[in-house]
């Protein structure tokens, strides 16, 4: 005579555990609501890093002196209450965090939608809509990003074959950039970043949910006002070293 076995307790109403939720910011962070809001939020971030760098780098045209106690001044943030430059990696420490999420959020972003799209594009995209800002964002943040990590042990860390001397900020910016390859790279990834920027800046409205039409006029100018004193600022720099304006 067969038998049948009965199922007892908690495995009566399944064999396979319910999955636990991670803690709620981790699971926000899993929807796309979710990614466009960190992407957002590290954009902002990232836009007043970007501006307070170039507002702090227009000393150089004070001269030697006045950029040189600007770099000290960093390295002595918040001195005695932390220890010298302990402060500025802790700012150093944040924007990298901030840099990670908003590649990794875009990333997912991104590959959220392919996966979306099950059937391909029948005819070429609406253009008009998707501008040339949108449809590069991918390659000015790559283009820009690769710059930023050369511009680093370029001027911060080691040098990459100027002569460099630490703590003498000025003297470093004049020697790299009096370099034509260097002031050409310099220049291109700032305008790859001022593309970069004018589309951030513009969709980080739509994805914080700011974006009545009735303000849409302000955000393009807002964006394109943005993008150009960041670049504007940026590219100077270069240009004022090769024409012997600053530097020694």
């Amino acid at each position: 005579m067969a038998t049948t076995t009965v199922a007892r307790g908690k495995a009566a109403a399944g064999s396979t555990k319910a999955k636990r939720k991670a803690p709620f910011p981790v699971e926000f962070y899993r929807s796309a609501l979710g990614k466009k809001y960190v992407m957002a939020i590290t954009g902002i971030m990232l836009m007043g890093f970007v501006f307070a760098h170039m507002v702090g780098n227009l000393k150089m045209y004070l001269g030697a002196e006045d950029f040189n106690h600007y770099g000290e001044f960093l390295r002595e943030l918040i001195v005695p209450i932390l220890p010298r430059t302990v402060a500025l990696w802790l700012l150093r420490l944040g924007l990298i965090g901030a840099f990670g999420l908003h590649i990794h959020s875009a990333y997912s972003l991104t590959r959220m939608n392919h996966a979306a799209r099950t059937v391909k594009y029948q005819s070429k995209r609406d253009y008009i809509a998707a501008n040339f800002a949108s449809r590069t964002m991918r390659w000015t943040g790559v283009i820009f990003g690769l710059f930023l990590i050369w511009h680093l042990f370029d001027l911060s860390w080691t040098g990459t074959g100027a002569t460099y001397v630490r703590g003498e900020a000025y003297q470093n910016v004049d020697h790299s950039l009096s370099r034509f390859p260097v002031a050409g790279l310099y220049i291109v990834a700032n305008l790859a970043l001022g593309i970069h920027l004018f589309h951030g800046a513009w969709s980080l409205f739509q994805s914080m949910g700011w974006n009545n039409p009735r303000f849409n006029a302000m955000r393009r100018n807002f964006a394109a006002g943005f993008a150009a004193i960041i670049v504007i600022g940026n590219v100077s720099f270069p240009i004022a070293v090769l024409a012997g304006i600053v530097g020694n």
